[in-house]
């Protein structure tokens, strides 16, 4: 049986402790990813590989992080329906 919480908290990408890990075909691609973890202040770990694909998803998820989702308000089952009829929700389009 697989814990889900084991009580640690998660380091974030790019620090110290948890680096990137990108992989990269050429020397010349691996200089230009270099110099965007280095403008950022992120560390790294770059491997080059060019007998496999390149592999920047570490690198894609720190340029573009994930955006926090707000729930919308739900309606009430006593609440007056939002469509404007006057009647309550559960009476309404709540059925």
């Amino acid at each position: 049986m697989k814990k889900i919480f084991d009580g640690k908290k998660t380091v974030k990408l790019g620090s110290e402790k948890n680096p990137a890990f990108v992989t990269v075909q050429t020397e010349e691609r691996s200089k230009e990813v270099v110099s965007i973890f280095e403008k950022n202040g992120w560390k790294y770990t770059i491997g080059l590989e060019p007998d496999k694909p390149e592999d920047i998803t570490d690198l894609e998820i720190l340029l573009n992080p994930p955006k926090t989702m707000i729930a919308e308000k739900r309606v009430g089952r006593n609440e007056p329906c939002p469509c404007g009829s006057g009647k309550k929700y559960k009476k309404c389009c709540g059925k």
